[in-house]
């Protein structure tokens, strides 16, 4: 079978971005269903059983399916023009990490099931939900509101998961797959800069902080670019990026830790020679307290105010998501440190489907070193070496998972599989819109 290096090779060209560098690889297109296919094909080499879930979460089966379950996994779609590892890596460590289990006989001797599993839609970079298949599968998503979610061409969520295979009449949460879940741990490549400080390859995650999207339209009055003076002119071009321009100030002014990010603007109706009608920003907010990310939106939504009545335009802001500082498990982590001694706990700035399913079965996360912090962009990297590090560690991670290896450390193993809903902070959004954030 192949390691880790040879799997990502082989989809290394899929979903190229052809304007440049990076990636192109939306969540429920032809480009994650032909990755869907490659995950499929690689399972079904290594004797797999799979299965594809109601909210499109792809299932391989190392053992008969069961319950106390050990998950595995992460996603295959990308942010707009982002890296080659984001994702992909940890689907093809749960691959290679099968093919190690697999090869020592380990798995003849597992006290728990093994399964392998690729979530859709993480980076919501089509429908703007990040993390909708585990949203969908804790229930952390109201599946009414995730079916009539739009995409940049107008067409609903339900429209798209039709044409991908699935029944919108049962997309939503899955309590019995849910329970079936005894713990699950995601690798994914760091988006940051925290292992680059330290010698170690690999640190496993200690929570995700705070984080949120929101909405701001500006509406002014439409004209002529030529025949109107700039004197009786309503443009909420003008006030929509003074706002922008004022956002690292004020983020910065309330908390040092704070960040605020307009990644994406719209402007209708777009002409050259038009003086827009309306113009959106969406706002992302990040703090590891929650206090302090209202802090931010409220100084930024006073200068909105302010901005929008010096240039005659109306703004409106709406909470597409948010959702709190999220702890992954304690005892769950407890576990992994016991195996992997020398990794460092770090917190992320990043989201991740293994944020949502905290609030509702034991879940960690793995972080392999990117040597560039570059993440969400086509700089991002993994070393070679880092990769099959990566492996190693969730290899051990499995083993001690699956029973085949003694506690080294005070843990009691009877925690094993505790499906207590041990996060601090959980991931359900219900009350704020419903949405994700990564």
């Amino acid at each position: 079978m192949s390691d880790v290096v040879s799997l990502l090779r082989q989809i290394e060209d899929t979903g190229r971005d052809v304007r440049g560098p990076g990636y192109q690889r939306p969540g429920f297109s032809a480009t994650e269903r032909e990755l869907r296919d490659w995950f499929l094909a690689e399972a079904a080499r290594r004797g797999l059983d799979t299965e594809i879930d109601a909210n499109g979460i792809t299932w391989a089966w190392a053992t008969p399916p069961g319950e106390n379950a050990v998950v595995t996994g992460s996603h295959l779609d990308s942010v707009p023009g982002g890296g080659e590892f984001d994702g992909p890596l940890g689907v093809a460590s749960a691959l290679a990490a099968f093919d190690e289990l697999k090869s020592s006989g380990a798995l003849e001797r597992a006290r728990r099931p093994l399964a392998l599993a690729v979530f859709p839609e993480e980076e919501g970079s089509r429908f703007g939900v990040a993390c909708l298949g585990s949203r969908l599968l804790t229930g952390a998503i109201d599946a009414e509101r995730a079916l009539g979610l739009k995409d940049s061409a107008g067409d609903t969520f339900a429209e798209v998961a039709r044409g991908y295979g699935l029944d919108p009449e049962r997309v939503g949460r899955d309590q019995p797959r849910l329970a079936g879940i005894g713990s699950f741990i995601e690798l994914h490549v760091e988006q940051g800069i925290g292992l680059i400080r330290t010698d170690q390859a690999v640190a496993i995650g200690s929570s995700i902080i705070g984080h949120g999207r929101w909405h701001f339209s500006f509406a002014g009055q439409g004209n002529h670019a030529g025949t109107t003076p700039m004197s009786h002119r309503a443009d909420p071009v003008v006030a929509a990026s003074r706002v922008i321009g004022d956002i690292p100030t004020l983020a910065a002014a309330t908390d040092a830790s704070a960040v605020a990010t307009v990644g994406r603007t719209l402007i209708h109706p777009g002409g050259t020679n038009v003086i827009a009608s309306a113009m959106s920003f969406w706002l992302d907010i990040r703090h590891p307290d929650d206090a302090v990310v209202e802090q931010v939106l409220d100084a930024i939504r006073q200068r909105a105010g302010s901005h929008a009545a010096d240039a005659g335009v109306q703004v409106t802001v709406s909470q597409e998501s948010y959702s709190p500082t999220t702890h992954f498990t304690a005892e769950l982590n407890s576990r992994l440190t016991s195996v992997l001694p020398q990794a460092p706990l770090l917190p992320s700035g990043a989201g991740h489907d293994a944020g949502i399913l905290a609030a509702h079965v034991p879940s960690a996360m793995l972080y392999v070193r990117n040597p560039t912090g570059v993440s969400h962009a086509p700089e991002e990297a993994c070393e070679v070496d880092d990769q099959r590090a990566g492996v190693d560690a969730l290899v051990r991670v499995l083993e001690r998972e699956l029973g085949l290896t003694e506690p080294t450390g005070p843990e009691d193993d009877s925690a094993i599989g505790s499906t207590e809903d041990s996060a601090v902070g959980p991931a359900d959004d219900s009350a704020a819109g419903n949405g994700g954030v990564r």
